[in-house]
């Protein structure tokens, strides 16, 4: 349904020194040019197309894992670095023209293209179309049983965030209209279905409507068994891990996308039926709970819900920090360290706007990482609030160019963070006298308005409003259990104070510290240290 819809690549884009072919037919049916016929493949590299190959047909699931995770990138390290991998035309006859390994193997080659070099307009719509053939296996499988297919959680998650990304990278490529060619602006206008918003949205949708995710998870929280057949006798598709897993990363998908958008009330609304206590599906792949996470923290920041944001940051973060020691070999943990320093820089700043309590070596990170941010956040440093929401918000996207925005020729890729960045900073400067409010009010146990006044420098009703505001500002929904979306309104300040006419009443709420943290903390260091001597 999508042919025709834009040119056929030339064929000079695959002019690539590594690879050589004999003669063939390419996937339809059509010789393979010249050039094309040019291209050397490595011996190491069709054995390892083969063994691939076999291993998906035969559903061999460690197999799979085996070549996706370990043999694909060594093989991308030793002779793909700085060039693309065979085209799929040229893989073909080595696989025996398996048409779903095809499919799985088109998916990795675009990318790679997107991680190592720059893909062309013709490359973003090709990966399109390639992710709607294989979104489409899944979605028109027969409800008579099982899909012949097994995929590693690992990939199925790498698919679903790949989608996303290339998708993110398609609306930020089409936003710089002024950087583009008349032809590609052309092609733009023109195939304006190529990685449409409420496409992607129902791809996502389908999946997990394919899998009946939400239902599965109720019953899963529930302690109910999943048959593999449906009260009407249908396969339930649930029951097969591949469409579970596939459906479950898809909510998360679902949620990150709704974030991108702006839309933070339905990104929360979309996991609604996710036990975020129960972290086991999060956890079975490392960046799909680095993920969900962080967009589920930025989600809460974003509706100032900051203790649930600061609980959030800081369980992921003290996740990281107890595992990086596994991920320093693993092709993502640059990922992983960067999501990490995005995800502390936001926990400083809802620290600054919300003071709670945290774990004492998430409190050290950012005394270690942030101390100085954090200090002229603290101060009301606009600009550092600023700097900080810059480094580590997402990369929000314009989903739609209009056809007068075509013809302006501008470039249109910040207009979206720069409406969340303001939404952002109405909230701060809201805020910007609250903390020294806070640090007057900690000295007294009860002041006259008109001397707190005095102190700030500032006239009684004005400060009669602030107060208000400070009430207002550390009154907030608290998650305890259930959907998201819902909490319980509760104080989230470590003082409360009342006004009788003119006195101000001040109760101290601190918490007493727990000291049971501290000699875990202690003791755990003293283990490394006697384990290091014996070592050594």
């Amino acid at each position: 349904q999508y042919a025709d819809y834009y040119d056929e690549p030339e064929t000079s884009g695959y002019d690539l020194p590594n690879f050589r072919m004999e003669g063939h037919l390419d996937l339809e049916g059509e010789p393979i040019d010249a050039e094309m016929d040019s291209f050397v493949v490595p011996d190491v590299v069709k054995t390892f197309f083969v063994g691939f190959a076999t291993a998906v047909k035969e559903q061999n699931l460690q197999d799979i894992h085996f070549n996706y995770e370990n043999n694909f990138n060594k093989l991308t390290e030793r002779y793909y670095s700085k060039a693309s991998w065979p085209p799929p035309e040229v893989v073909s006859p080595i696989v025996g023209d398996d048409k779903m390994f095809l499919l799985l193997y088109k998916e990795l080659y675009y990318r790679h293209i997107y991680s190592k070099l720059q893909p062309t307009i013709d490359h973003r719509f090709e990966s399109w179309e390639n992710y709607c053939e294989v979104f489409n296996v899944f979605l028109d499988a027969p409800a008579t049983g099982p899909l012949p297919l097994t995929l590693p959680n690992q990939w199925l998650w790498d698919m679903v965030d790949e989608f996303i990304y290339q998708f993110q990278s398609f609306c930020q490529f089409r936003a710089k209209i002024k950087a583009r060619t008349e032809e590609e602006i052309r092609l733009l206008q023109e195939q304006d279905s190529f990685w449409n918003v409420y496409s992607v949205l129902n791809y996502l949708e389908a999946l997990c409507k394919k899998a009946n995710i939400n239902t599965i998870l109720d019953r899963e929280k529930n302690g109910d068994i999943i048959a593999a057949k449906a009260e009407d006798g249908s396969f339930e598709f649930g029951s097969q891990p591949l469409f579970k897993m596939l459906g479950f990363f898809s909510l998360i998908g679902l949620l990150r996308m709704h974030c991108l958008l702006g839309d933070y009330y339905l990104a929360l609304k979309a996991i609604e039926h996710v036990d975020l206590k129960n972290k086991s599906m999060f956890t079975c792949v490392t960046a799909c709970y680095i993920t969900t996470y962080y967009y589920l923290g930025f989600a809460y920041m974003m509706m100032r819900r900051y203790v649930d944001a600061i609980k959030v940051f800081s369980s992921v973060l003290l996740f990281i920090a107890r595992t990086k020691q596994h991920h320093t070999r693993s092709y993502q943990f640059e990922q992983i360290i960067k999501k990490n320093d995005h995800m502390l820089t936001l926990l400083a700043a809802c620290l600054s706007l919300c003071p709670y309590r945290i774990d004492e070596d998430v409190h050290s990170a950012i005394r270690e990482k942030c101390s100085e941010k954090m200090t002229r956040m603290q101060n009301g440093d606009e600009v550092q609030f600023e700097e900080v929401f810059t480094h580590a918000c997402p990369k929000f996207v314009v989903p739609v160019i209009t056809a007068q925005e075509y013809q302006d020729g501008g470039i249109y890729g910040q207009e979206a963070y720069k409406l969340q960045l303001k939404s952002f900073m109405h909230e701060v400067r809201q805020q910007q006298l609250l903390p020294t409010i806070r640090s007057y009010l900690k000295l007294y146990t009860s002041i006259d308005i008109q001397k707190l006044a005095t102190f700030l420098e500032t006239d009684v009703p004005s400060l009669r409003n602030q107060l208000l505001c400070l009430k207002h500002k550390t009154l907030s929904l608290v998650w305890v259990d259930g959907p998201p979306l819902s909490g319980t309104l509760l104080p989230c300040s470590d003082i409360d104070f009342y006004l009788d006419k003119d006195m101000i009443h001040i109760t101290d709420s601190k918490t007493e510290r727990r000291f049971g943290e501290f000699f875990i903390r202690h003791i755990s260091k003293f283990e490394e240290i006697i384990s290091d001597v014996q070592r050594k």
